[in-house]
């Protein structure tokens, strides 16, 4: 039991120790911590995008302006 209980924390701090802090550079010249917030943004935005049939193109101009 006692072996279990420095097991634990170690491979903890094993685990914490893989991943890349959020000030690391990541794609596209921004840290790992923006991209995250990029993607959570977009599929916020995914999320709230109407769907295709409720966008209807506008009338076409004539050219000459409204009096």
């Amino acid at each position: 039991m006692k072996t279990l209980r420095i097991i634990v924390p170690v491979a903890a701090l094993a685990l914490a120790a893989c991943s890349k802090p959020d000030t690391a550079p990541g794609p596209g010249g921004v840290t790992v911590g923006e991209a995250k917030a990029l993607d959570e943004a977009a599929a916020m935005l995914d999320e709230r995008r109407p769907p295709a049939q409720a966008i209807q193109p506008e009338p076409a101009s004539t050219g000459t302006p409204a009096p």
